[in-house]
C-alpha cells in the first residue's frame, strides 16, 4: 500500500477552514496532497465512518459540537485547472471559483465571468448549482467526475443530474453516494480584455453590496420565488438585528456577519429566528441555502 502523502490532523476545530469562522472540532481531518492521495487515503476510511467535504467552508454551518467522523477539505489542493479540445476547461473541485473565473478570461474563453462572485470552490458550486447576476453552474457543465467512497472515479453527464435552483441531485436516487472532483466546463470563443472587465466590475459590485471584509457564509437564504429573501428580511426590521456575536448584516439583509466573538449556535439562532419573523410578517416560509452540519 502506497504512503498517504496528505495531512492527517486529530481533533482540530474547524472554525480555520469556514468562512463563518466558527465550527467544533473534526474527529479526522484530511487535506489530501492530490487526487491520486485522495483516492488512496479513501480506501483507507472504514465503511461505517461519516465523511463530510469542505470547499472553501462558505454555505456552510459547523455546530460548536463538531463533526464525528472524516472531514476532507479540499481547499487549497486539487486545483488544477486545464484547457482542452479548445473550449473545454476541465477544473478540479478545490478550485476557487473566482481563480476558474480569472483563469478562462485570461484563456480568451467566455461563459463563466460570473463564478468570480461565487465565494467558494467548484465543488461547491456544483453541488449547490451556484449562481449570481443571471449565470448558473450547470448551464455550462459538459461532464463532471465524481468520487465514491471506495475511491472508485466516474465520469457523469448532465443528464445525470437533476440541477435545480441551489439544488442538485442524482436522476437514479438508488446510486451509493458520490462527491464531485472535478467538472468539465463548455465555453466559447471571447475577448479576454472584456471578460476580465466583466470580472472587475463583477467584484467591485460585490464589494460595494456585500460584507466581504467580514465573515460570512454568502447567502444564508435562498430567494424565495419572485421575491428576494434580503428584500424580505429587510421589510421585516431585521437589519442589524444582533444574538451573541452574530447580527444581520446592515449592508445586505441576507448576510450574517460574525462579530468576532460568534459562536455556531449564536448564528444558528440567528438564522432561525430572521426565518421565524419573515414566516410571521409576511407569510413567506424562507429556505435556507447554507448547509447546517455537526451535532
Amino acid at each position: 500500500m502506497s504512503t498517504l502523502r496528505g495531512t492527517l490532523l486529530q481533533n482540530v476545530p474547524l472554525a480555520d477552514f469556514t468562512s463563518w469562522r466558527v465550527g467544533g472540532p473534526a474527529q479526522r481531518l484530511y487535506q489530501p496532497a492530490d487526487l491520486e492521495d485522495l483516492i488512496q487515503f479513501l480506501t483507507t476510511v472504514p465503511a461505517h465512518d461519516p465523511l463530510v467535504w469542505l470547499g472553501l467552508g462558505s454555505n456552510t454551518l459547523v455546530r460548536d459540537g463538531g463533526i464525528a467522523g472524516t472531514v476532507i477539505v479540499t481547499q487549497g489542493h486539487l486545483q488544477n485547472m486545464a484547457v482542452f479540445n479548445g473550449t473545454m476547461v476541465r477544473a478540479q473541485a478545490g478550485t476557487a471559483c473566482p481563480a476558474l473565473a480569472r483563469f478562462c478570461a485570461r484563456q480568451s474563453l467566455a461563459g463563466i465571468e460570473f463564478l468570480a462572485g461565487i465565494p467558494g470552490t467548484v465543488g461547491g458550486a456544483l453541488a449547490l448549482n451556484a449562481g449570481c447576476h443571471g449565470g448558473e453552474t450547470w448551464n455550462h457543465v459538459a461532464a463532471v467526475e465524481t468520487i465514491d467512497r471506495n475511491g472508485n472515479v466516474h465520469l457523469r453527464y448532465p443528464k445525470e443530474f437533476k440541477a435545480q435552483y441551489r439544488k442538485v441531485s442524482f436522476v437514479d436516487t438508488a446510486l451509493p453516494q458520490e462527491w464531485f472532483i472535478a467538472a468539465h466546463f463548455q465555453l466559447k470563443q471571447g475577448a479576454k480584455e472584456k471578460s476580465l472587465e466583466t470580472i472587475r466590475e463583477l467584484l467591485a459590485y460585490r464589494t460595494a453590496t456585500q460584507p466581504t471584509n467580514e465573515p460570512s457564509c454568502g447567502s444564508v437564504f435562498r430567494n424565495p420565488p419572485g421575491d428576494y429573501a434580503a428584500r424580505l428580511i429587510e421589510a421585516s426590521g431585521l437589519k442589524g438585528k444582533t444574538i451573541g456575536g452574530a447580527s444581520v448584516s446592515t449592508k445586505h439583509a441576507n448576510f450574517i456577519v460574525n462579530h468576532g466573538t460568534a459562536t455556531a449556535t449564536d448564528i444558528e439562532q440567528l438564522i432561525d429566528h430572521v426565518a421565524y419573523e419573515v414566516a410571521a410578517r409576511h407569510g413567506v416560509y424562507l429556505v435556507r441555502e447554507v448547509h447546517v452540519i455537526g451535532k
